[in-house]
């Protein structure tokens, strides 16, 4: 994918904040793949307003990824979330529902059942697989611990 075409193509993940390690994992592999991304506790910094930071990220990104367990589901501002980007031309074909833990995604919005799901809930890779399928991005996995070791001969 080239620079630019990538740099319009920024996600938006919405997720519920009792969520944090599953999202920090998925935000590692779009970093690893070279999708731009934006997460609120790793882009809004210290002081700054967090609900105009949400908007402004809203109003720059052209993914909306949206997290869905039990709690995420019950989140006044995930739902503030989606309905913003249902309502925006940009997000058009490209709001994405994560299924991380199994719930009732319509609590969110009747109309999420009738986009295409990425079920997280039983393999986190095969999640990932299915995700970039959906956004055409190469998934590239975690660098091994074992660097620097040559094989033995």
């Amino acid at each position: 994918m080239a620079a630019s075409s990538r740099a319009r193509n920024k996600v938006f993940l919405s997720h519920s904040a009792k969520d944090r390690k599953f999202v920090v994992r998925l935000a590692g592999v779009l970093e690893r793949s070279g999708m731009p991304y934006w997460y609120s506790a790793s882009h809004i910094l210290g002081a700054k307003q967090w609900h105009d930071e949400i908007g402004r990220a809203l109003a720059r990104c052209n993914w909306f990824l949206v997290v869905l367990t039990p709690d995420s589901v019950r989140s006044v501002w995930v739902k503030r979330e989606l309905l913003f980007a249902l309502n925006e031309e940009r997000y058009h074909e490209r709001i994405i529902p994560l299924l991380y833990k199994k719930c009732n995604s319509s609590q969110l919005s009747w109309t999420l059942p009738e986009y295409e799901f990425v079920d997280f809930t039983d393999d986190f890779e095969a999640g990932c697989r299915e995700f970039s399928r959906i956004c055409k991005i190469e998934i590239k996995p975690k660098p091994s611990a074992k660097r620097g070791r040559k094989k033995p001969t």
